[in-house]
């Protein structure tokens, strides 16, 4: 059954409860840490940390940050992270599509995801190579999407370059 979902940008007081999602929803640290890190880099960008709540509950959890394909701004989506209580009940899913929206919102026009091929195509993400676009380092081409969000503006081609935290 799928719950009904109020999504809005994370509020300091939401800070502890989006580390805990994160613990809860990997197998270790990394993704907390990665969230608590780029807080502090300039790669953060206001309103692109998205909470999902039920019932006063921060349940899940998605983060854009500034990233850069060849120097043409971008937003690298990573981590989405849900409360594995409330896993497969559509809290992820209504975190990303507030953010893609806000995203648009505030102007961007490409967001970029490493992540599973058979969830993010339904928000629109194809493989990031149809438009030239690559990783650092290696990863199923499949793995690798991208949405474009403005269609009028040129989609850049190259390599990604994310925050320094992804790679701390």
């Amino acid at each position: 059954m799928k719950l009904s979902w109020v999504t809005r940008p994370e509020e300091e007081r939401d800070i502890p409860a989006i580390r805990e999602v994160n613990l809860a929803a990997f197998p270790t640290s990394l993704e907390a840490d990665l969230v608590d890190a780029l807080r502090k880099d300039p790669a953060w960008l206001p309103g692109l940390s998205i909470v999902a709540e039920h019932d006063g509950v921060v349940a899940g959890h998605v983060l854009f940050t500034r990233c850069h394909v060849d120097g043409s701004a971008a937003l690298a989506l990573a981590p989405c992270a849900v409360l594995p209580a409330y896993q497969r009940q559509g809290a992820g899913s209504a975190a990303i599509a507030a953010g893609l929206a806000k995203a648009r919102e505030l102007g961007e026009s490409l967001v970029l995801v490493l992540g599973h091929p058979g969830y993010y195509p339904r928000f629109g993400f194809g493989r990031a190579s149809a438009y030239g676009i690559r990783v650092p380092f290696d990863v199923p081409d499949e793995a690798m999407m991208a949405l474009v969000l403005d269609p009028s503006r040129p989609v850049p081609s190259g390599t990604i370059t994310y925050p320094a935290p992804f790679s701390a």
